[in-house]
């Protein structure tokens, strides 16, 4: 990753972070090099991250898993407090079975935390890879992604919006869904 990726993953993550609560169960889809878990690790109970391209690991609070989500998803109903998608959407054939599968693993009142750049982002991509100021992550695979049709997508899966916003100039969008329904432990923060 270049100074440039790093910013932007970074970005992203820092708009992700305060939706975290304290004691949450926590997915990170897409966690590639596991730094969104390394800084919500302080407050998170336990911490799951799933990627094609993690090498698997465990230890008493943290698990990698290599994979793609919804397909490689064996997760007990309910299991997660908060899920996170960070710059995974504009990745995925088919965002409603996902979004399905995310309210499935959600216990209630558990978060779907999410960052979706614009499809205008993948021009912008293709120049700063052309002039070697970023690697890029992965853009071979997206799908020219609707950020319109982010809240709609999740809504169907009984998952309201409870906070939106742009960011990085207006083409990034940071989403948060929240299950209907108490939450099992008092959460702080978000």
């Amino acid at each position: 990753m270049k100074a440039v990726d790093r910013f932007l993953q970074q970005w992203r993550i820092g708009k992700a972070l305060p939706f975290i609560r304290s004691g949450d169960r926590l997915l990170d889809v897409g966690c590639y090099d596991r730094t969104l878990i390394d800084r919500a690790l302080p407050r998170v109970a336990s911490a799951v991250g799933m990627d094609a391209l993690v090498e698997p690991a465990s230890n008493d609070r943290v698990e990698l898993l290599r994979g793609h989500f919804p397909e490689d998803s064996r997760f007990e109903d309910a299991c997660f407090d908060c899920i996170v998608l960070l710059a995974v959407l504009e990745h995925v054939d088919d965002p409603m079975t996902l979004a399905g599968e995310c309210e499935r693993i959600l216990a209630p009142g558990g978060r779907v935390i999410v960052t979706v750049p614009h499809p205008l982002v993948d021009g912008i991509l293709d120049v700063l890879m052309f002039l070697r100021v970023i690697d890029g992550m992965s853009t071979e695979e997206h799908h020219g992604f609707d950020v319109a049709k982010t809240a709609s997508i999740f809504e169907a899966a009984r998952l309201p919006v409870l906070h939106e916003k742009r960011f990085q100039l207006g083409l990034n969008r940071l989403f948060v869904f929240e299950k209907p329904g108490a939450s099992s432990r008092n959460h702080v923060g978000g």
